[in-house]
């Protein structure tokens, strides 16, 4: 569980590192008139589906990381492949072991319905990492701005080149987390979360 307790704590820092969204134009309470019940509806459903499942966490912290540094915070990596491309989930770095997908469309269902065409996914996923820490119960729920808009592109090629492969080797996998900005201590915390997903 220490483990746990360090991956959220890295998992805080995601959207402002580096590999994440642009802060510009991002904000505190971003869906406060346009869809006000969409923190808590998010905040819900993660907590009945950790209820259900305690390595629900893990996963949809893992799923942000690998989301965050392939092309930013932009949910990419929630995008399906087509017959003519094949998008980042299910590039080898992402395919099988990222997990949780159904439960990021299970709560843009619900919110759809509440709210539809108004909250992002690239949102949806960064809530849903942000109850992960919470429900962890190490960490109070902080403050996450909203605003991000949906990566429309996705590609294998993308999360073969940023994302290291199943195969790296320490070395390769400490000059990649070096290339986002992220410590050792990064890498071992979460690399971790293969273990408990």
């Amino acid at each position: 569980m220490k483990c746990l307790g360090l991956l959220c704590l890295l998992a805080t820092g995601l959207s402002t590192l580096s590999v994440g969204a642009v802060v510009e134009g991002l904000k505190h309470k971003y869906y406060h008139r346009s869809c006000p019940q969409a923190e808590e509806i998010i905040a819900n459903m993660m907590e009945n589906f950790t209820s259900a499942d305690q390595r629900v966490p893990a996963r949809i912290i893992r799923m942000h990381f690998h989301d965050c540094f392939v092309r930013g915070c932009d949910g990419s990596i929630l995008l399906n492949s087509t017959p003519v491309n094949k998008a980042e989930k299910d590039a080898p770095p992402n395919n099988p072991s990222v997990k949780g997908f159904e439960l990021i469309d299970q709560i843009k269902e619900v919110l759809e319905n509440k709210c539809p065409g108004v909250v992002s996914c690239a949102d949806i996923l960064t809530f849903a990492t942000r109850e992960s820490v919470h429900l962890s119960g190490k960490f109070e729920r902080y403050q996450v701005r909203g605003g991000r808009k949906d990566g429309k592109i996705s590609r294998e090629s993308d999360a073969l080149l940023n994302l290291p492969p199943p195969s790296a080797n320490v070395q390769l996998l400490v000059q990649m987390f070096a290339n986002k900005g992220l410590s050792l201590e990064d890498l071992v915390t979460l690399s971790a979360t293969s273990d408990l997903r």
